[in-house]
């Protein structure tokens, strides 16, 4: 099941750049997670510092 970031997300990117496959992209209001590339590996839940993101 892929990752989810919440309306927590302050929009600091620190998720973007820790992805390993490039699957999360700024979005209108902050970050998202494209599940088709999202290999679950939870790094992004791991460097979020409001722990916004979890698994969907």
């Amino acid at each position: 099941m892929a990752y989810v970031i919440s309306g927590d997300c302050v929009s600091c990117g620190s998720c973007a750049g820790a992805c390993p496959v490039s699957a999360i992209h700024e979005g209108d209001e902050h970050y998202e997670i494209d599940a088709g590339s999202c290999i679950d590996c939870g790094t992004c839940a791991d460097t979020c510092p409001v722990g916004a993101i979890s698994q969907g």
